[in-house]
């Protein structure tokens, strides 16, 4: 089998509703896997799988999980079932462990939306195996990078890497009944300094988030930020796969790292 080198990815998940309502990142997520190979498998780090220890999923059919509430029955009749691959697991956990990190192996952890969400516009017979990856929220920006770096070279067994966040994510100030409203300042300095550091290779300054622009007010808490902190691990060379707002503030960028 000729398998071919995969990227990276950052995936800004936005809403549970890109579901049923893609907008502009649904028809980009489309594209992109389109003018991919198909992956062998596909590992996620998910904004919603924070957790004290580093956990891996190795569970054989994991369960779709709705974690929201309030939104329309539509949305909680979705199911994606993808696959486990309790192999590559397994693999992974010896690779995390290879780099000093001690994981864990977890068999219930069904697939947060942050997993499915994207998946479900990119993939959507959901017919390609889907491992999990927690994102441990005591670990440090460095670190999760560090995680990304151990995982790289899964790419060239044609395994695609995603770490599913937001690159800006602060529900509190959301237009959520515009979805087109004018994006403010805050939100896109921010958006643009990280592009900027990126562009140039300057992933220090990056993972010394503490600096950037308005990132309290752009990330009250670093959950949906820290998984750009993976999928840069994964890759040196940094390309804008698809760039947009939601509802003013909301981020829907996505990444390559190659």
């Amino acid at each position: 089998m000729n398998l071919q080198t995969l990227p990276g990815l950052f995936i800004s998940h936005g809403s549970p509703m890109l579901a049923l309502n893609p907008e502009q990142v649904g028809p980009a997520l489309s594209r992109l896997s389109e003018n991919l190979p198909t992956p062998q498998a596909i590992v996620v780090m998910s904004a919603h799988w924070e957790s004290n220890a580093l956990e891996v999923n190795t569970g054989i059919r994991p369960e779709t999980w709705h974690d929201f509430r309030g939104f329309p029955e539509a949305l909680y009749a979705l199911r994606y079932p993808a696959p486990g691959l309790p192999e590559l697991a397994e693999d992974i956990l010896q690779r995390l462990a290879d780099a000093g990190f001690a994981a864990h192996a977890n068999s219930t952890r069904p697939h947060d939306h942050g997993v499915w969400m994207p998946l479900l516009h990119m993939y959507p017979d959901a017919n390609i195996p889907v491992i999990t990856i927690s994102l441990p929220m005591n670990m440090s920006a460095e670190q999760i990078y560090h995680i990304g770096q151990s995982l790289a070279p899964l790419r060239e067994q044609q395994i695609l890497l995603i770490g599913s966040g937001s690159i800006t994510h602060n529900l509190r100030e959301l237009s959520w009944n515009t979805p087109n409203a004018a994006v403010p300042e805050w939100a896109s300095s921010f958006r643009n300094r990280v592009v900027q550091h990126l562009s140039h290779r300057n992933y220090d300054a990056v993972l010394d988030w503490q600096q950037l622009p308005h990132v309290a007010r752009n990330h009250p808490t670093l959950e949906h930020f820290a998984p750009l902190f993976f999928a840069m691990g994964t890759g040196d060379r940094f390309n804008i796969v698809h760039s947009s707002f939601s509802m003013g503030s909301l981020g829907m960028d996505i990444y390559r790292f190659d």
